[in-house]
C-alpha cells in the first residue's frame, strides 16, 4: 500500500523534481493529503490525493499520522492560532477548502489536527458544500495571479476553478486541458458562438474562465496579474491572436 502523509502547513508546493528550483505546478493545502512513493534527500515524490497531481513535494511540509477529515475552511482564509485567543501568536495562515480534524471547541475556536485553534465561523462541516460555484469564483476577485496556485493568497486559472468547484463539493482535474477533457465527457458541450450563461466554462488553449453572466466572465489571469472580471468580447479580442480562438463552452450539468 502506498504510505499516505499529510500536509501539516498552510500550503505544500508540488515541484516536478526534488529541487527549490524547479517549477511549481501546483500546491496542497492544509490537511490535504500525499501519496508517497519514493523519499530522497528531504523531498517526497507520489501524488495529491484530490487530483492525483504527481510530483515532488518538501518531506518536512508532511506529517506521517493522517487524520480524518471533520471540517473544510469555508473562509478564503483563516489562521491557525497556538492558543484559543485571537491575541494568540498564529500558527500558519490556511485558505478555503483547507481541510480540519476538529477536535474540542473552546469559546469561539476549534482545535485543529496539530494543535492549533481556528475561529468556528470560518469553518464548515466537511460535507457541507456551497451552493453556487461562481459565488465561490466571484470572492476572488482581486487575488493575485499566480502560477501553479490554488491557495486565496495566489492563483492561476484552473486554480480558481477547481478552487471554487472543491467548495462546491465538486471535485474536478487540477490543470486546464484536463479539465476541458474530463468536463466534456461529463457536462453538456454547446457552440462557442451560441449565447452563454451564468456558470459556463470557457477555454482556450491552456486557459478557462467561468461565465458570471450572459457577457462577462472571471478569470485568474497573467495580462492583469488578478483575477478579474471583464467581458467576454474584450478577453476574446486579447486572447485569439495568441492563443487562438475559444476552443470550447462546456455546462455544467450537476446531478
Amino acid at each position: 500500500m502506498t504510505p499516505l502523509d499529510q500536509v501539516r502547513f498552510g500550503i505544500a508546493e508540488l515541484r516536478r523534481e526534488p529541487s527549490d528550483d524547479s517549477p511549481m505546478d501546483t500546491q496542497l493545502l492544509y490537511g490535504e493529503t500525499f501519496n508517497v512513493n519514493v523519499v530522497r534527500r528531504g523531498w517526497c515524490q507520489g501524488y495529491a490525493t484530490r487530483d492525483s497531481y504527481e510530483g515532488w513535494v518538501k518531506k518536512r511540509d508532511l506529517v506521517l499520522v493522517v487524520r480524518p477529515v471533520t471540517h473544510r475552511v469555508k473562509a478564503l482564509r483563516t489562521y491557525v492560532y497556538s492558543q484559543p485567543d485571537l491575541k494568540s501568536k498564529p500558527k500558519h495562515l490556511i485558505s478555503m477548502n483547507a481541510q480540519i480534524d476538529a477536535g474540542k471547541s473552546q469559546g469561539r475556536f476549534i482545535e485543529t489536527q496539530d494543535g492549533g485553534w481556528v475561529f468556528a465561523g470560518h469553518l464548515a462541516a466537511f460535507d457541507s458544500f456551497e451552493p453556487d460555484f461562481v459565488a465561490v469564483a466571484e470572492r476572488f476577485v482581486g487575488t493575485p495571479y499566480f502560477w501553479g496556485g490554488r491557495d486565496s493568497r495566489g492563483l492561476d486559472c484552473s486554480g480558481l476553478v477547481q478552487t471554487a468547484f472543491a467548495a462546491a463539493g465538486v471535485n474536478v482535474p487540477r490543470d486546464s486541458g484536463d479539465q476541458e477533457k474530463a468536463l466534456s465527457e461529463r457536462w453538456i458541450c454547446i457552440d462557442p458562438a451560441s449565447p452563454k450563461m451564468r456558470g459556463d466554462l470557457v477555454f482556450w488553449a491552456g486557459h478557462v474562465g467561468i461565465m458570471v453572466d450572459e457577457t462577462r466572465f472571471i478569470h485568474a489571469n497573467a495580462t492583469f496579474m488578478e483575477t478579474t472580471i471583464e467581458t467576454l468580447s474584450d478577453a476574446e479580442a486579447r486572447i485569439e491572436p495568441l492563443y487562438g480562438a475559444i476552443r470550447s463552452v462546456i455546462r455544467p450539468a450537476f446531478d
